[in-house]
């Protein structure tokens, strides 16, 4: 099997959903020219935004998405800067995964429109490194640790190719960065939960992307496994790669990135850590699903690190 078909399957094809979308670039300044008194300074300020989105590796404005016609994200404008390393968190129910797969057409949306690099986030997906949940992925598809790597590799294989001997070495070369090379002719539902997380980043390092999205890689995962990942995304980063993370853990929020994105259905706050991971913001994301006392503590450890 190619590596491009084993992708698919392995997925249960969670494929990308190609939907066109309205620009409202021109919609916003327009909007904008009609409150105010001063045409040309609004006029700069939508030109301003615009050149914002289209600097971003991932820039997304007025992304809505529904469920059975109840409404899970609404109206999120989002606006990552290049080089970051992101953390989008919020309560359990909040929209965080799909917020991610919306984005990236994983799911359908009602609206909004996702750039990245400054083109179509599809046409962009060469650029793109994504690493789902370990809850979406059929582990009793028969593949080895080394031929799900390899599908990090597809592209670059080709369709209806397979892959050869310089593609086999790039993605032990890969596992030797996760720490899981000695697994490489393991089926990969016979691994730990953590060790399944280590060669699903090790898929992504393969991919050699501008942009990582990955959908809680720290879930279930031990305390060894953690810091090895979290390892290997510093180094990323250092290297001058964006990384956008949906994250579930507060306490390590301040320690493991540099930006927030906090919703809960609508976009609560986003920025540097220091400033958007506050009590204020925390209570009106949380409300009475954390202690104050905890909430303090939280923002505390944000505002000292």
């Amino acid at each position: 099997m190619t590596a491009a078909a084993a992708e698919q399957q392995l997925h249960h094809g969670e494929p990308l959903l190609r939907c066109a979308q309205a620009s409202r670039e021109e919609n916003i300044a327009t909007a904008m020219m009609r409150k105010s008194n001063n045409p040309r300074l609004v006029a700069s300020e939508g030109q301003r935004m615009q050149e914002s989105w289209a600097a971003s590796p991932f820039a997304i404005r007025g992304l809505t998405v529904s469920y059975a016609g109840k409404p899970v994200l609404f109206s999120i404008d989002f606006v990552a800067p290049e080089g970051a390393m992101i953390a989008i968190v919020g309560p359990n129910g909040a929209g965080k995964s799909t917020l991610i797969k919306a984005a990236l057409g994983i799911v359908p949306r009602l609206s909004g429109e996702i750039t990245a690099f400054g083109r179509d986030v599809h046409r962009a997906r060469p650029r793109i490194a994504y690493m789902p949940q370990r809850a979406s992925v059929d582990w009793d598809f028969p593949a080895t640790v080394l031929d799900v790597v390899l599908m990090g590799l597809y592209r670059e294989i080709g369709p209806f190719r397979f892959a050869g001997r310089r593609h086999r070495a790039e993605a032990r070369a890969c596992l030797e960065r996760v720490g899981m090379a000695a697994f490489a002719g393991r089926q990969i539902g016979q691994l730990s939960g953590g060790q399944q997380q280590r060669v699903f980043l090790a898929r992504a390092l393969a991919q050699q992307a501008d942009l990582y999205i990955m959908d809680e890689p720290f879930a279930g995962v031990d305390a060894a496994t953690e810091r090895a990942i979290i390892a290997v995304l510093k180094e990323l980063n250092r290297a001058g790669k964006t990384l956008i993370c949906v994250h579930h853990d507060l306490a390590t929020v301040a320690e493991y990135f540099d930006r927030l994105l906090l919703i809960n259905g609508r976009k609560i706050a986003d920025g540097p850590v220091a400033t958007a991971f506050t009590a204020d913001n925390l209570q009106a994301a949380y409300g009475g699903k954390l202690a104050t006392a905890q909430i303090d503590q939280l923002a505390a450890s944000a505002g000292s690190g």
